[in-house]
């Protein structure tokens, strides 16, 4: 019965409270202006993060200009100190394979050339000693193998090289991620009060959601 007597009153009564209440937070709010300086400096949060991100961590079209300037430049830079040797290894690795396939491709055209009776100017050099007595057919066969191989050999150098720089470049972009086991959203659950000028403290549950 109280209850209900007393929802009728704030229902009758309700214009007039929300003036009181007006009229009771409009001086808090005049003492919190002129207590509190509302004079912002010219940046902002997200400028400080950004500015602290772009101090510590190197910036991505930076690193992709050195790792094309020198393989490896670019995972010095990110600190990935372990993955230069793996470049080099595999670009030279590589370019050691085409010198080879280069030389070898040059002894079989040379032989193939020199095969021909017509041919006696020794255009490409002399037939190798390992090549001398074998047929037309079989040189033929294996320089256009090498030259075919020593092509593609070009090929995964570059791409070789592309990679060293699209790998720094990826890792630059990815580094200021958050990567830590614990991703997940954490939640928590506190007692609180609410003040109210009629009512008193009353009893509330505040939840923080933490990502």
């Amino acid at each position: 019965m109280i209850w209900s007597e007393f929802l009728g009153f704030l229902i009758r009564n309700s214009v007039a409270i929300l003036f009181l209440i007006a009229l009771t937070i409009e001086p808090l709010n005049a003492q919190y202006l002129q207590k509190t300086d509302l004079s912002y400096p010219s940046y902002s949060a997200f400028s400080i993060a950004d500015s602290t991100q772009k101090t510590k961590y190197p910036d991505p079209k930076s690193v992709l200009r050195r790792s094309l300037i020198i393989p490896g430049w670019g995972q010095l830079t990110n600190k990935q100190a372990w993955k230069v040797p793996i470049v080099y290894g595999l670009i030279g690795g590589l370019s050691y394979y085409s010198v080879y396939l280069t030389k070898q491709y040059h002894d079989y055209r040379a032989a193939y050339y020199n095969s021909f009776s017509s041919n006696n100017d020794m255009r490409f050099g002399p037939t190798p000693d390992y090549l001398a007595g074998q047929g037309a057919a079989s040189l033929k066969k294996n320089r256009d193998f090498l030259r075919n191989r020593r092509d593609f050999i070009y090929v995964t150098v570059f791409l070789s090289y592309v990679l060293n720089a699209v790998d720094a470049y990826v890792f630059a972009h990815l580094r200021p991620f958050d990567v830590s086991d614990d991703l997940s959203m954490n939640r928590r659950f506190e007692a609180d009060t609410i003040t109210n000028p009629f009512l008193g403290d009353i009893p509330s549950i505040s939840l923080s959601i933490k990502f």
